[in-house]
């Protein structure tokens, strides 16, 4: 593919990823460490070649390890207009992928060897929008409250230049597409199956919609078919490539709450919508505000805000638009959430601020000393920390 601007790397190093996301069910720990040591030629010439690279490889590639459709998996991409997206191109989402680089190396949290992407926005849409961007996600049994919600927030989103991130299921997820459509914004579907079908069947259009003017991806190649437990694995891929986590209704057990969990695994802020104590919907929404790993929001304009300190964009009602700075401006998202769960002059110890922040106790250390650097926050002993403005 020399010369082809979308095709940045080697034609070889396209057909060993092809190979590896084929042969390795995703996710894929062995392989992807074989890959770190050794490049993604080398790795797939070896299992390729039968090699013995240990049972934890030989558990993961199995008698696939002889099935090269590499070539054919490239061309039947090209031919639905989709491509490879790999690690050696520039336009690989990076930072958003780093978030699984200092993770435990175990089944669930493994950055993917590949992606399928179709788009308008394949070139560059997932490197381009990581840094502004929000993952939309809840139940697929959504009341009409939590569609509306997800439908006018994920609007207002896409006006304040958010992409929309989701999983293309019923429920929510087809409602936050929508709304991101509606509003002419950009919006991301990561399915759980190959880019040729359309999942749920009655999201055809919406699919078409979305690969006409924004952009689908997955690790799985064409033909490969949807199952449950490709859907759990997708759900990190929604989670990292995107700035934080939207739940807006979620039950006691919940694919949708997993996304979540695996934003606050991987640093990223959870915002959660709050519903009705008699909802089912509302469990898992709940739980996850009991256990202090999530934030409320109340507004399309909560998480404008939430997120826009983490790129360094001013939220839809940041005060400094009219003039009137906030003594919170210029300091980390981590630090504004961090400044806001003090309250009054009362002092508060790390764990109670990671409760109320919804901020990991280590990044409230962080968050702290970046506020005493300010003046806006002095320890107080034993007692925790307080504010000083």
């Amino acid at each position: 593919m020399s010369g082809d601007p979308t095709a940045p790397v080697g034609e070889d190093v396209l057909l060993a990823r092809a190979y590896l996301v084929r042969v390795a069910e995703p996710p894929a720990p062995a392989v992807s460490h074989l890959v770190e040591l050794l490049g993604p030629v080398e790795a797939a010439a070896r299992i390729r070649g039968g090699a013995d690279l240990g049972p934890h490889v030989g558990a993961e590639v199995g008698a696939r390890r002889y099935d090269d459709r590499s070539a054919t998996d490239l061309a039947a991409a090209r031919a639905l207009g989709a491509r490879l997206l790999v690690p050696e191109d520039p336009a690989w989402p990076t930072a958003a992928m780093a978030g699984f680089a200092g993770l435990p190396r175990h089944a669930e949290w493994v950055a993917p060897l590949a992606l399928w992407v179709r788009g308008p926005a394949s070139v560059n849409g997932l490197a381009a929008t990581e840094a502004r961007s929000v993952a939309v996600v809840g139940s697929r049994a959504a009341s009409g409250y939590g569609k509306w919600v997800a439908r006018d927030w994920s609007a207002s989103f896409a006006d304040a230049g958010l992409t929309v991130v989701s999983g293309a299921a019923l429920g929510i997820d087809g409602e936050a597409h929508r709304g991101a459509l509606a509003a002419d914004g950009t919006t991301v579907a990561v399915l759980a199956c190959g880019l040729d079908r359309a999942y749920p069947p009655s999201h055809g259009r919406l699919l078409e919609a979305i690969g006409s003017r924004g952009l689908i991806v997955s690790e799985y190649p064409v033909g490969a078919v949807p199952a449950k437990h490709r859907f759990l694995v997708r759900n990190r891929l929604i989670a990292a490539l995107s700035t934080g986590t939207l739940l807006v209704e979620s039950g006691r057990r919940s694919g949708a709450a997993r996304t979540a969990l695996a934003a606050q695994e991987l640093g990223r802020p959870v915002l959660v919508v709050p519903g009705p104590v008699t909802s089912a919907l509302s469990v898992g929404n709940h739980q996850l505000l009991r256990k202090g790993y999530a934030t409320v929001v109340g507004s399309a304009a909560d998480v404008v805000g939430d997120l826009a300190p983490l790129d360094g964009r001013a939220p839809l009602d940041d005060p400094a638009r009219d003039g009137a700075p906030a003594p919170t401006d210029g300091l980390s998202g981590a630090a504004v959430r961090v400044h806001g769960a003090l309250r009054g002059h009362a002092p508060q110890t790390v764990p109670a601020l990671a409760r109320e922040s919804g901020v990991l106790p280590r990044t409230v250390v962080g968050a702290l000393d970046e506020l005493v650097a300010a003046g806006l926050v002095v320890p107080d002993g034993e007692r925790g920390w307080s504010r000083s403005v």
